[in-house]
């Protein structure tokens, strides 16, 4: 028996109000509750362009302290009870003065903060200066049963772990959803280099296989400069959500904003589970002990 669940995906480009960015991501989780989706995400860090480029001390000041009576969570937990929507958002938080992380939180369709999860793998590459900025995650890999559905999250960094993915769907998650900010390097798009696209979408189908179950990338879009005048990232857009057997169920434009809303039937996760992958039954759980050291060789 189907049971349907359509989820939006908020690709956005971003600009230096983060006022203005905050009203155009409100008005695209509209429009996606409008055309039908239950469970909205929002791409990473969605309030600000990506400062990760460059390390700046000001940035700080954009960070939040997260809870009920934090202004975003306000506004997105009146959002999510007036149009009854699971909203994920992914916002830029201040435990304290030095600590920062890079986190999603989690609200569901009554208007409740379900919880929030703190991003695990933090990068630092060049225009990805992550860990300048962010302490890794320390809440663990976690599901939320929400009124639709059970769904992970996890950010941007964390779609290359294979681990993260497992982990995330041992704990019943139907749905991982992936807030992302990726894109070119300098470069990479004239040269026709897309390597790194296309590493990024297979990896993540790969994830939706192994694990039984769907998978929502959510990036961003259009070019931001580097603040130092050292080019800068252009994001390539092309969120997507695939289902349990790996196929692309629907993609995003490579370069506009874009407000994607695609249904998914969960009942696919149990018939590829008991069909197709056996995955989880044929797991030699004793043998993998050693995935806890950093190399074997």
């Amino acid at each position: 028996m189907s049971k349907a669940v359509p989820v939006g995906l908020i690709q956005m480009s971003c600009g230096d109000d983060i006022g203005e960015n905050m009203v155009k991501a409100i008005g695209y989780v509209n429009q996606a509750a409008d055309e039908g989706a239950k469970i909205i995400c929002t791409q990473e860090l969605f309030k600000s362009r990506y400062f990760c480029q460059a390390i700046d001390l000001d940035v700080f000041r954009l960070a939040e302290k997260l809870g009920e009576h934090n202004p975003t969570v306000q506004s997105l937990s009146d959002l999510a009870r007036r149009r009854e929507v699971v909203i994920i958002a992914s916002v830029f938080e201040k435990r304290a003065a030095g600590l920062y992380y890079n986190t999603a939180v989690v609200i569901d369709a009554d208007g409740s903060l379900l919880g929030k999860y703190r991003k695990m793998h933090i990068p630092d590459d060049p225009h990805y200066l992550e860990k300048f900025y962010f302490t890794p995650g320390d809440l663990g890999y976690l599901a939320f049963r929400t009124r639709y559905a059970n769904v992970g999250v996890l950010i941007c960094w964390d779609q290359w772990f294979p681990e993260a993915a497992r982990l995330t769907a041992l704990r019943g998650a139907e749905i991982i959803f992936y807030p992302t900010a990726i894109g070119y390097m300098p470069g990479e798009r004239e040269r026709g280099d897309t390597r790194s696209r296309d590493a990024w979408q297979v990896v993540q189908r790969g994830h939706a296989v192994a694990n039984g179950c769907f998978v929502a990338a959510v990036n961003r879009v259009g070019y931001e400069p580097h603040p130092e005048g050292k080019g800068g990232l252009d994001f390539w857009g092309q969120s997507f959500v695939t289902g349990p057997y790996g196929t692309v169920l629907a993609d995003a434009a490579k370069d506009q904003d874009e407000v994607l809303v695609c249904s998914l039937d969960l009942a696919q996760i149990e018939e590829a589970r008991d069909q197709l992958a056996h995955f989880y039954r044929d797991r030699r759980i004793d043998s993998y002990n050693e995935l806890t050291k950093r190399y074997l060789a």
